[in-house]
C-alpha cells in the first residue's frame, strides 16, 4: 500500500506505509487528536494576541514582559503539540 504512484501520494489524505489494515482505526484516531490539538493551539495563540498585544501596545506591559509572555504562549503551545507523543 505504501507503493502507489507519486500523484496517488501526492492526492491521498492519509498514506499507510505498511500493507496492515487493521492499523487504519489508529490512524484515524490519531489525524482526530491532531485536529483536536491545532484547534486548542489556534485557540491560544488567538487569545493571546487578543488579550497580550493591545496591552503592550498601550505601553502598560514592559517589554521584557511582553517577550516573556509570548515565550510563555509559544511554550505552552509546543507543550500541548507534545501530547500527541502520548500513548
Amino acid at each position: 500500500m505504501g507503493g502507489g504512484t507519486d500523484i496517488a501520494l501526492d492526492a491521498a489524505d492519509m498514506i499507510l506505509m505498511r500493507s496492515d489494515l487493521l492499523l487504519l482505526p489508529a490512524a484515524i484516531r490519531l489525524s482526530r487528536k491532531t485536529l483536536t490539538i491545532i484547534r486548542q493551539n489556534l485557540f491560544w495563540a488567538f487569545l493571546y494576541n487578543l488579550v497580550a498585544l493591545p496591552v503592550a501596545m498601550a505601553g502598560a506591559l514592559h517589554p521584557i514582559l511582553s517577550a516573556s509572555a509570548m515565550v510563555v504562549s509559544s511554550l505552552c503551545v509546543v507543550g500541548n503539540s507534545m501530547r500527541l507523543k502520548e500513548r
